[in-house]
């Protein structure tokens, strides 16, 4: 099989290097060389510059890791010429382009996993499977929480350089951090409302974008959950917890370990993770898996239609944000 990667920051590099430890590597390379990485590590792979004539070596899968308002810049050329597609999240940074790309998906039969990773978390599996037990009977509400110091992420880079502060790219917290509203959606199914708070309060040099966001959601079975993102929180913090009828279900998102709590036992049971766990495991499932999309041997876990969904919950934020007035997800 034979792989094109579009841009080589952080993201890019991680695929690189999972797909040569999956033993791929009949890879080609789309740059722009406006990142940050060099071509050091790429020398005995071809580099293109142009999408077509990146895509002229005819991958038969792209994964997309450029800047998020670049992605659908390369998607949409990718699936015209029936590629199969590992979309980095979140799907764009607006909403302009995706019926376009949706189309053009349906017409070409490409496959198209987004790439979401926490869903491949055992951690928030096993929050799924005591779900569907109703380990804590019928969920009420949900609250999640993220925020990790920007600066942080790859302490060699400029962050300010990055797509993450950059709103011409993309970035902002809402956008970067959008993990939670993709797994929430997982768990408790669609989103009927949404409201949003967005600000830029810290001191951190970014770029038209906020650091902070506050998230109300009303699922449509009733459940009403909650967000809060943030770049600015040191130690880094991730988190969820869900309240049912009957317990609590609490996650650690940077240990992995998930707690359930029993009301008629009154007592906690811990399922911690499996002592080799590390992040990489993630993407590393999430690469398996879309290898298996791309030979047809399963659907994608994370859909085209997941990542609309997601992208259309951000537009909502953002427009609540903007008018201060309640926006539904439609």
């Amino acid at each position: 099989m034979k792989f094109l990667i579009a841009g080589f920051g952080s993201i890019g590099r991680r695929h690189f290097q999972n797909l040569l430890a999956l033993g791929y590597d009949d890879i080609v390379f789309y740059r722009t060389h406006k990142g940050m990485l060099e071509d050091n590590e790429l020398k005995d792979f071809p580099v293109e510059t142009d999408i077509q004539a990146a895509l002229a070596h005819q991958p038969d899968a792209v994964i997309i890791s450029n800047p998020t308002a670049l992605h659908l810049d390369v998607a949409i050329p990718a699936a015209q010429a029936g590629c199969h597609i590992l979309l980095e999240k979140p799907l764009s940074h607006n909403m302009d382009r995706v019926e376009e790309f949706h189309d053009t998906v349906e017409e070409s039969g490409s496959r198209v996993l987004v790439g979401f990773q926490f869903r491949f978390h055992p951690g928030l599996r096993r929050i799924r499977r005591l779900l569907s037990q109703k380990a804590i009977g019928t969920p009420l509400s949900v609250r999640a929480h993220w925020g990790e110091y920007l600066p942080d992420w790859h302490p060699r880079e400029d962050y300010r350089k990055g797509y993450s502060a950059r709103a011409d790219l993309g970035g902002g917290v809402l956008l970067t951090l959008s993990h939670p509203l993709d797994y929430l959606r997982w768990l408790f199914g669609e989103v009927r409302t949404v409201y949003a708070l967005l600000g830029k309060n810290s001191d951190l040099e970014l770029d038209g974008v906020e650091d902070t966001a506050e998230i109300g959601l009303r699922f449509t079975n009733g459940v009403i959950g909650s967000v809060h993102l943030n770049y600015t929180q040191r130690p880094p913090s991730h988190w969820l917890e869900i309240i049912g009828t009957e317990g609590t279900i609490r996650w650690e998102g940077m240990h992995g370990s998930v707690k359930c709590y029993d009301t008629e036992t009154e007592t906690w049971e811990e399922f911690p993770l499996q002592a080799d766990f590390e992040r990489n495991n993630l993407f590393l499932s999430e690469m398996k898996h879309f290898i298996a999309v791309a030979l047809g041997q399963f659907a994608p876990i994370c859909s085209l239609d997941d990542g609309i969904a997601v992208q259309k919950i951000v537009q909502s934020a953002k427009q609540f944000a903007e008018s201060d007035g309640i926006t539904e997800s439609k």
